[in-house]
């Protein structure tokens, strides 16, 4: 598993993330409704692709954002 998570990315994952998180404890998404879980999942997914530095949809597709010096 070769990281293809670049910084540049991988702020704008922890953002999303963030910003999902927030949606759902304000209360803007309703809670226990399928939107809220999908949120949810996102957030856990775009955190976690961020965390480890590879994203399997970027491998499928052979995008790499990280810079051969990171």
């Amino acid at each position: 598993m070769k990281a293809n998570v670049g910084s540049a990315d991988k702020i704008v994952r922890y953002l999303l993330a963030l910003g999902l998180a927030a949606l759902m404890f304000f209360g803007v998404i309703e809670q226990g409704s399928a939107l809220f879980w999908g949120a949810g999942a996102l957030a856990v997914i775009f955190a976690g692709t961020a965390m480890i530095n590879w994203c399997p949809i970027w491998a499928a597709f052979g995008v790499n954002t990280r810079k051969s010096r990171e």
